[in-house]
C-alpha cells in the first residue's frame, strides 16, 4: 500500500498541504547533525508545519529510545520520558491535523510506555502528565503570524528540570521566542520543514508570563499555578 502524501487537491491547492514520506523523514533525521540532538534529554524541537507528526511522532520514538538508555532506575527512566517529550513542539494549521497529531504523540508515548515498564511499576500519573504536555506544546495555528486559529498569540511552555526529580512550567509567547526574548531563544531555520530551538536561558520580557509551581515530573497533570 502507497503511502498518502496529500489530503486532496484543493488542499494543496489552497494551503501547499503536502506530506512528507517516512523515507525522506528517516533520512533527514539520520544526518548528524540532527541525531545528535535527537541524543540529548534537553535538546528541543519544533514543527511549525506539523502536519499529523510525521517528523516530531519518529523524533519522539528516538528520543524515547535514547532516555531509557540515560536511566538508571524505573523513577529516573519515567522522568526522562516525560523530559524528552516536552521538547517536542509542533504548530499546525489545520483542524484535523492538529488532532491526529496530538492523537498520534500520545499512543505513541502510551505505547512505548507500556511497552517498556513492567505492570507494577505502571504509573497512570505519567500517562496523565504525558497528555498535559502534549496539549501545551502542539498548537492550532500559524507560524508565520505566530497566532492561534483564534487569532489569540500562540503560547510555548519551558519545562525546564530543577534538582533530580522536579520540573519548572513558565509559559511565553511565540513570539516572545522568535525575537529571542524567550528561554529557548530564537527558532533557527534549518532543516526544511524542521526548526530547531536554540538553547538560551535569557529571561523574557513578556508581561503575559506565566509560571507555575516546581512540581515533580508525574505531577504535571496538576497544573498548580503560582
Amino acid at each position: 500500500m502507497s503511502e498518502k502524501i496529500i489530503k486532496s487537491s484543493d488542499r494543496v491547492k489552497d494551503i501547499g498541504e503536502v506530506f512528507t514520506p517516512k523515507k525522506t523523514v528517516n533520512f533527514m533525521l539520520d544526518q548528524l547533525e540532527i541525531k545528535e540532538k535527537i541524543n540529548s534529554l534537553t535538546a528541543t524541537f519544533l514543527e511549525p508545519s506539523a502536519g499529523e507528526g510525521a517528523f516530531l511522532v519518529e523524533i519522539l520514538r528516538r528520543k524515547l529510545k535514547y532516555a531509557k538508555t540515560q536511566s538508571s532506575s524505573v523513577e529516573e527512566m519515567q522522568n526522562n520520558y516525560l523530559q524528552v517529550l516536552s521538547t517536542l513542539y509542533g504548530i499546525e494549521l489545520m483542524e484535523d491535523n492538529i488532532e491526529m497529531l496530538v492523537m498520534n504523540m500520545n499512543n505513541v508515548f502510551r505505547d512505548m510506555y507500556f511497552n517498556t515498564f513492567k505492570a507494577e511499576d505502571q504509573n497512570l500519573k505519567i500517562l496523565k502528565s504525558a497528555q498535559t504536555i502534549i496539549s501545551a506544546n502542539m498548537s492550532q495555528g500559524d507560524a508565520l503570524t505566530r497566532k492561534t486559529a483564534t487569532g489569540k498569540p500562540i503560547i510555548f511552555s519551558e519545562w525546564k528540570p530543577v534538582g533530580k526529580n522536579k520540573v519548572q512550567r513558565t509559559e511565553y509567547t511565540f513570539d516572545s521566542i522568535v525575537e529571542g526574548g524567550g528561554p529557548l531563544g530564537s527558532v533557527q531555520k534549518q532543516y526544511e520543514q524542521m526548526n530547531l530551538f536554540a538553547e538560551d536561558n535569557s529571561e523574557s520580557n513578556d508581561e503575559n508570563v506565566r509560571h507555575y509551581l516546581p512540581v515533580k515530573w508525574e505531577d504535571i497533570y496538576k497544573r498548580l499555578v503560582e
